[in-house]
């Protein structure tokens, strides 16, 4: 990394000597999503954003904000870039009191309004990584307006109280993807039923048989001008609307359980819908116009927040197996539309074109009513800069910057081990979860990041509650165990015994690849695991090294020279208090301190085993918040995990 940086400031010196600084700077050393997430933090501070079309800035409770912070939590999560978090948290953080009270949520209470379901997506992030019962507290205020929603003869939740009987689009966006990760996060299963049902319902009366596109809104009652008198449907296809909904799906379907039958309702949904928006997509810039259906009729122009939004959807839709890749060139066409378009840069400024600021349907409570017809849409106020089109900007860069490997590990599961590892806590509201090292647990125990990475590469992240067994690991390509439980971690540990050896010795030398992720001597047992990693010939002693006292952090740095196998260059990683390992044929170690084996691979038959004395991928050394920046955990993980799944058979170097 260091000699990476050496290289970008050569080449701009060199540019700058040659009069190409412009040029430099256009291309930028960042990728252009990131470049506009820092305007974003220089321009609008602590979450200060304007008003759509006006000078005043949003300085309360907004769903704008949330598509904004959105964005920024992807691009923190695709590079461990603290500032990204840090602005989200610091602009929450104006708007939630100690006490967990949101005083402008509180004004807007009495509208029902589906809009301000959305931005608890950030109190849920901010509980997950921090555990502070402030953030919880605000977010159960939100999830308590959804038990309040209006809803329709049919169940589907009204958009706002002054909407009678009214689903629209947005509103799918606006609640859904919240919903679904509360009851995710606190066992809330029977949400995803219902959560399923607002999905189907409003799919069901909004989709156009011929075109497969989505009108804006369904009055189930029928009363309203703009509604068909026979199916209730709004009479336009805008942009945006179909954006939102598409968004809100690929948001929505990480958290529902695998066997839960409104998952493959959801991806059906997906499919059906991206067929139709890429039909529609302009052949000559790769953009979408703001009546999806009446390409350069008049007033008709191309519209930036929904070529974001779709631009997002498809590319996250394909790099979570969702989507076929063939819809991986849609989104690259359309990315290179939008950057080509859309995208200014001006005094280290990055800016967003050609964002409509907003549309809604009937009245607003004045004499205006909102006919959501072709006139209306076209010619509604748009301009630059709109946080609704910026963040879906932010989003559809973080998807992009990714999507050069993105589908590089589609078809491969990596499996993480929950049954050597089982500890729980308790949530707020009760339930029993399980945390530390697992892929959904966001504080600094969990591997939410290093799953993230994998997810980066296409594969799948799933997670082992019982001991391996041939049946259990047949579909999986990648097993990682981490940290066997001792009985202070968990009162009645599950140990390695000798039936549990044989499944995984055969399952490697079929072609698996074992990530084993030891701990120190007084985290973690060693005798009983020895029998399982004994049989790879790697040996954990138990043992402390690298101890470190408190912050002072240079005391736990690793130095990974040039030319170790896994890593690409010199690194140096964080790993406190760790053991070591005594190696023998078929294990070799690649990686030694003080002349102690500290990091081993092993081949057998057609498998690989990585073992490491430290489980040094949580979130907590890997998220950027904590350690000081010269530490390279995130840089190292993102080579593990590309190596490891290059090592499964018939992936190299894809």
């Amino acid at each position: 990394m260091r000699a990476k940086t050496v290289l970008v400031a050569l080449f701009f010196l060199s540019a700058t000597v040659l009069g190409q600084t412009s040029s430099f700077q256009a291309q930028g050393s960042k990728p252009v999503a990131q470049r506009m997430a820092d305007s974003v933090i220089a321009r609008w501070t602590d979450g200060d954003m304007p008003r759509s079309g006006g000078p005043q800035k949003i300085a309360d409770w907004a769903y704008d904000k949330n598509v904004v912070f959105a964005g920024m939590e992807a691009l923190w999560q695709n590079t461990a870039d603290p500032a990204y978090y840090r602005y989200i948290q610091r602009s929450m953080d104006k708007l939630v009191t100690p006490d967990g009270q949101i005083p402008s949520f509180a004004r807007k209470g009495e509208e029902n309004s589906l809009d301000e379901i959305a931005l608890g997506r950030e109190l849920l992030l901010l509980y997950g990584r921090t555990r502070k019962a402030q953030y919880y507290k605000a977010a159960q205020i939100i999830r308590h307006q959804l038990e309040v929603q209006p809803r329709n003869p049919s169940g589907g939740f009204w958009h706002k109280q002054r909407y009678p009987n009214q689903m629209w689009l947005d509103g799918l966006y606006m609640a859904e993807p919240f919903y679904a990760q509360w009851a995710a996060m606190f066992q809330e299963t029977k949400d995803f039923d219902d959560i399923a049902h607002q999905f189907t319902l409003i799919e069901e009366h909004t989709r156009d048989p011929k075109t497969g596109l989505l009108y804006h809104g369904w009055d189930e009652s029928k009363q309203q001008k703009w509604a068909n008198p026979q199916t209730g449907a709004s009479p336009e296809f805008w942009g945006r609307a179909d954006g939102w909904y598409a968004m809100a799906l690929v948001d929505t379907i990480p958290y529902f359980p695998q066997d839960h039958p409104g998952r493959a309702q959801l991806l059906t949904i997906l499919q059906r819908l991206a067929d139709a928006v890429v039909k529609v997509q302009d052949p000559q810039t790769g953009l979408w116009w703001e009546v999806m259906d009446k390409a350069g009729a008049p007033e008709n122009y191309l519209e930036s927040s929904a070529s974001c939004m779709f631009v997002y959807a498809l590319a996250k839709g394909v790099r979570l197996g969702y989507l076929d890749p063939k819809f991986e060139q849609n989104a690259k066409r359309g990315y290179d539309g939008i950057v080509k378009k859309f995208v200014k840069e001006s005094d280290g400024k990055v800016t967003l074109d050609d964002t409509i600021f907003g549309a809604g349907l009937g009245s607003l409570g004045g004499p205006e009513y909102r006919e959501g017809n072709y006139n209306y849409y076209v010619r509604a106020p748009k301009g630059s800069d709109d946080p609704k089109g910026v963040g879906a900007f932010l989003l559809a860069g973080s998807e992009m910057d990714l999507a050069p490997t993105a589908t590089s590990a589609r078809g491969t599961t990596v499996m993480l081990d929950a049954w050597y590892n089982s500890q729980h806590r308790e949530q707020p509201n009760g339930a029993s979860v399980y945390f530390h090292y697992k892929w959904d647990d966001r504080a600094d125990s969990g591997f939410y990041t290093f799953g993230r990475i994998f997810r980066s590469f296409g594969a799948r992240t799933e997670t082992l509650y019982e001991a391996p067994r041939a049946n259990n690991l047949k579909n999986a390509q990648v097993y990682i165990i981490v940290s066997p439980d001792i009985p202070s971690k968990t009162p009645q540990p599950h140990y390695v015994d000798a039936a549990d050896v044989k499944p995984v010795v055969d399952w490697v030398k079929a072609g698996g690849v074992l990530v084993i992720l030891q701990n120190d001597s007084g985290n973690s047992e060693f005798e009983k695991f020895n029998q399982l990693s004994d049989a790879f010939g790697i040996h954990f002693n138990a043992v402390l090294r690298n101890p470190v006292e408190g912050s002072k952090y240079e005391m736990g740095k690793i130095e990974v020279p040039a030319g170790t196998p896994v890593f690409t260059g010199a690194h140096k990683f964080y790993m406190k208090e760790i053991s070591t390992i005594t190696p023998k044929a078929p294990a070799k170690g690649i990686l030694s301190l003080n002349g102690e084996t500290i990091m081993a691979i092993a081949k057998v038959g057609k498998g690989t085993v990585f073992a490491m004395t430290d489980p040094w991928l949580y979130n907590e050394y890997t998220d950027g918040i904590k350690l000081p920046p010269d530490f390279e955990n995130f840089e190292g993980g993102k080579e593990l995990a590309k190596w490891v799944l290059e090592q499964v058979p018939g992936r190299r170097g894809k």
